[in-house]
């Protein structure tokens, strides 16, 4: 992989923010449909489409070399820090 400077390292980081936040607004959603007692049909689907999703953009990510997905990897986690931050918020 040639690296481009800052930019690539802000495109990784940016698409791991992306990706953990669609997969936390899932995970969220997965967990209200459990508590209103939804049909488990419709649970078990928002978590394949969630696992699913993430699977697919780390693979592709992964197949640029480690530091991109390090940097992806980073990404989601900082998404998954403040997508706790706002649920205490919420």
């Amino acid at each position: 992989m040639n690296w481009n400077g800052p930019t690539d390292i802000a495109l990784y980081l940016t698409s791991g923010m992306a990706l953990g936040a669609l997969y936390f607004l899932l995970l969220a959603w997965t967990v209200r449909l459990h508590a209103s007692k939804a049909a488990a049909t419709r649970i078990i689907s928002f978590c394949f489409v969630r696992f699913a999703v993430a699977i697919s953009t780390f693979w592709i990510i992964a197949q640029q070399g480690a530091s991109p997905l390090l940097l992806a990897l980073l990404g989601f986690l900082f998404a998954r820090i403040a997508t706790q931050c706002w649920m205490r918020l919420v």
